[in-house]
């Protein structure tokens, strides 16, 4: 295994001093925790945003945090839940006296640390609630879940959320809005290698040379099925193919997102972002925005994920919404 840490037990501390100190003017630390916010946070009288999950996926959640986004990360060790501890001092920072949305990733140990926390919080007199974003169609009930997994689909889910609270709409209609954006949203990736824990110093899972994993989860949980390697345009249309099933997108207008998972030249992702686009015009399926580009990652694995949002004019609006964060200046 060849990383290039320091100590592997600083890998998360040394990585949050880094982030921070390379974007001084987005985003700051709160001291003594896990906890990256906006430089101006908490914004008073606008609803906070908090995300979060483990380390490993970046640029999630940090990558989201600023203007137009998210109020507040808070980042767990490597594929591992924040604390509730954590969450909650995420909740406070976050707190400008309008309330505070969770968005959570559907991961029992997400669900369950984040939700802790919102009691917590609800009983120093914070108003907070809660949404859970479970895109994934490839299986129910996998590793470390209980229904779908939540996966790239969720940053779009900040995005929404970010340009409503940005516009002064209160934590009861965002929340409601979200819900229906979750409703919209389908994503489903595939896996040519795996991924290796720092601390576990060997690979998560074994693929042969000749091998790929259809609907893989962000942490190496397992997929539908493992295959031989095929054509680019074979790949795409499987995935495809599945969240079609799930979700019929004919004659809708959507955002797509082409996601790498850590080791895919942006080379690769185009290939695949060509093949999307020819599927899409000939299903009547019009394509408003292409996301291209690494926006949650399973560390160094190889491969991609694909995410079709259902949009409304509204919400093809709020994506076109100014946003200042590490991964977005628009």
């Amino acid at each position: 295994m060849k990383k290039i840490i320091n100590d592997v037990d600083a890998i998360v501390d040394e990585m949050i001093e880094g982030i921070v100190k390379s974007h001084p003017t987005i985003l700051k630390r709160l001291p003594n925790t896990t906890v990256i916010t906006r430089v101006d946070a908490p914004v008073q009288g606008k609803v906070g945003l908090v995300s979060g999950g483990g380390s490993g996926h970046e640029p999630a959640h940090a990558g989201y945090v600023g203007k137009g986004m998210l109020d507040a990360a808070v980042i767990g060790e490597v594929f591992t839940s924040p604390t509730p501890d954590q969450i909650l001092e995420a909740i406070k920072a976050a707190n400008g006296g309008a309330g505070v949305l969770l968005i959570i990733k559907n991961y029992t140990g997400d669900v369950l640390n984040f939700e802790m926390a919102k009691e917590l919080a609800e009983l120093e007199g914070i108003e907070v609630a809660e949404v859970i974003v479970n895109d994934d169609v490839a299986v129910e009930d996998s590793t470390f879940t209980t229904g779908r997994r939540g996966i790239a689909g969720t940053v779009f889910v900040h995005k929404i959320a970010g340009a409503l609270a940005e516009n002064g709409v209160s934590l009861t209609e965002i929340k409601e809005t979200c819900d229906n954006v979750i409703a919209n949203i389908r994503s489903m990736g595939v896996a040519l290698s795996s991924c290796t824990v720092p601390a576990a110093k060997k690979p998560s899972f074994q693929l042969e040379e000749s091998e790929i994993e259809i609907g893989i989860g962000i942490h190496g949980e397992p997929g539908i099925e493992r295959v031989a390697i095929q054509q680019a345009d074979d790949i795409v249309t499987t995935l495809i193919s599945k969240i079609q099933e799930d979700l019929d997108f004919t004659n809708s207008e959507i955002a797509v997102m082409i996601n790498g998972l850590g080791a895919t030249p942006e080379m690769e992702l185009y290939i695949v972002s060509k093949k999307v686009h020819e599927w899409a015009k000939s299903h009547n399926i019009h394509i408003i925005q292409s996301w291209v580009g690494e926006y949650m990652t399973s560390l160094e694995m190889a491969g991609f994920s694909i995410t079709f949002f259902k949009l409304n004019n509204e919400w093809k609006d709020l994506l076109k919404q100014d946003v200042a964060t590490l991964k977005f200046h628009v």
